[in-house]
């Protein structure tokens, strides 16, 4: 004769499962999060005013490269910041997916070869509380990944200084 479990040693069984599964639930999206903060702990950039001035103040992320969300016109986007572009590239998903107009071809000298791109304009391109308007920039077809290169056509309209993983942008609002 074999034993039934009681309705009761039935249901707390049950019961011990779904805790277990909420549980491992609970500690992978706990887990993901981790991992995004430190891929990009600039997610929600805190900007400082002063006389004259706005900074936004930027941790370095996995491999001391420095990440940041922003705004291109009003979407959201990461921008990666790359001294050594003469301009933000986005890649063609990215500009796609955020509307950006193709503009004149143009033949761009990458760290792979050359390619084929498009220039576009950005009308308003938002760093914490930092706003740049009318910043040039190239679609890039073959760009891999969602994060748009924050290159010097954007990066000349501000101070910027980097010291122990910190890099600070400041924009004079004051002519």
């Amino acid at each position: 004769m074999i034993d039934e479990p009681l309705p009761g040693q039935r249901a707390g069984r049950v019961m011990l499962i779904i805790a277990w599964l909420v549980a491992l639930a609970l500690g992978t999206w706990l887990f993901g999060n981790w991992q995004d903060d430190k891929r990009n702990p600039n997610q929600a950039p805190q900007s400082r005013h002063g006389e004259g001035f706005i900074e936004v103040q930027l941790a370095s992320g996995r491999g001391g490269h420095y990440l940041l969300d922003g705004q291109i016109n009003t979407d959201s986007v990461t921008f990666m910041l790359d001294t050594g572009a003469t301009q933000v590239a986005i890649p063609l998903a990215v500009a796609e997916r955020i509307g950006l107009e193709k503009l004149a071809p143009i033949q761009i000298n990458t760290a792979n070869g050359t390619a084929r791109g498009w220039r576009t304009a950005i009308d308003s391109l938002q760093l914490g509380d930092i706003q740049l308007q009318q910043v040039a920039a190239i679609i890039v077809p073959n760009m891999d990944g969602e994060q748009v290169l924050l290159g010097m056509s954007a990066l000349k309209k501000l101070e910027f200084t980097q010291r122990n993983g910190t890099l600070v942008l400041r924009q004079n609002t004051v002519e």
